[in-house]
């Protein structure tokens, strides 16, 4: 599903973000990249996503290569890779509701369509309910199911999750980490990034342990150890 090969990102004039950086994460696995601040984790992510391209190597994502995609095809890339950030990113002035379809407003979704599958991802992470509140009216694991909701209108092949707990309590943060294994095994590969030790740890799932730009950890049932 997603393959870095050999992925060095260089920033003028002396910064390596990555150095040579390989791994293979198949269809369907759960895998947390965990690492200290400037290890390289969100840039990984600008690279899935295409915010960033790599210096050196390759970046597979479903047997596409990315490494040079052009700018006309990262709406097309971004479609088969969610995000879903930790500051939420919702709309303030736009309801539940509304801010999901919004993600497929943009991408020209017709309308019947909107009205078919915004519920269904409300129900996947159990909002039906807070549909027309807004974002204010939420508590805060509330709003992050609402940005999970958003990331998966386009059905995507990979969820990133970049630090989904950072702002909520132990509890909440638990919730969400059950709503993203829901989410697992209804099929989309995940890929948490994350600096929650009691979280990885509670997984027990794949470990990637990133350091000042290289992997030197790669566990299948690992653990936060940094």
């Amino acid at each position: 599903m997603v393959k870095f090969i050999n992925v060095t990102k260089f920033y003028p004039p002396n910064t390596y973000a990555l150095r040579n950086v390989s791994f293979h994460i198949k269809p369907g696995e759960f895998v947390s990249i965990i690492g200290r601040s400037g290890a390289g984790k969100s840039t990984i992510i600008k690279l899935l996503i295409a915010e960033e391209k790599p210096t050196k190597g390759k970046i597979i994502i479903g047997g596409w290569d990315i490494s040079n995609i052009s700018p006309e095809e990262v709406p097309i890339l971004r479609r088969q890779v969610g995000v879903v950030f930790q500051d939420f990113k919702l709309l303030p002035k736009k309801t539940v509701y509304e801010n999901i379809a919004f993600a497929l407003e943009v991408s020209e979704t017709k309308e019947r369509e909107i009205t078919s599958i915004v519920p269904q991802v409300l129900k996947i992470v159990d909002l039906e309910n807070k549909e027309k509140n807004f974002p204010q009216e939420l508590s805060a694991g509330e709003q992050q199911r609402v940005a999970i909701a958003r990331a998966l209108v386009h059905k995507p092949k990979v969820l990133i999750a970049d630090e989904p707990t950072g702002n909520l309590d132990s509890i909440i943060s638990r919730d969400i980490i059950e709503l993203l294994l829901k989410i697992n095994k209804l099929g989309t590969t995940i890929i948490l990034v994350s600096h929650n030790r009691e979280i990885v740890n509670l997984l027990r799932k794949r470990v990637i342990t990133l350091d000042r730009g290289m992997i030197i950890g790669d566990q299948m049932k690992g653990r936060y150890v940094i």
